[in-house]
């Protein structure tokens, strides 16, 4: 089966830093899209960012100029770089991946969660 497992999550001040990690494991025969959403408690889940397998980026408005998506293929991870955080931006953090397996069958996947809590 393949998993996705997040991590780095925490609580930091408004203006701090985090950096969280997904790393895909399991049957993996091709990891595709690769992308980070969020939910703030009463909200929807949104789209953060994604990252294509060839490395083409996309941010939501809401974090363009602070985060940053970006992925390592040899290690089957994506990262969020975030930067200048804002109470706002305090959510659970999820990991979804399009991951063909190695049947050849290919879904979207979602990791578990990682809670990011921005406060003072």
């Amino acid at each position: 089966q393949v998993q996705l497992v997040e991590s780095g999550g925490g609580l930091v001040q408004p203006g701090g830093s985090l950096r969280l990690s997904c790393v895909a494991s399991g049957s993996i025969f091709r990891i595709n899209t690769m992308g980070w959403y969020r939910q703030a408690p009463g909200k929807q889940r949104e789209l953060v960012a994604t990252v294509t397998g060839g490395g083409s980026t996309n941010h939501a408005d809401s974090v363009k100029g602070r985060f940053t998506i970006s992925r390592d293929n040899a290690k089957s991870t994506v990262y969020l770089q975030m930067n200048s955080l804002k109470p706002e931006d305090t959510a659970v953090y999820y990991c979804n991946a399009n991951i063909m397996d190695t049947y050849r069958f290919t879904r979207a996947y979602w990791g578990q969660g990682t809670q990011v809590t921005v406060s003072s």
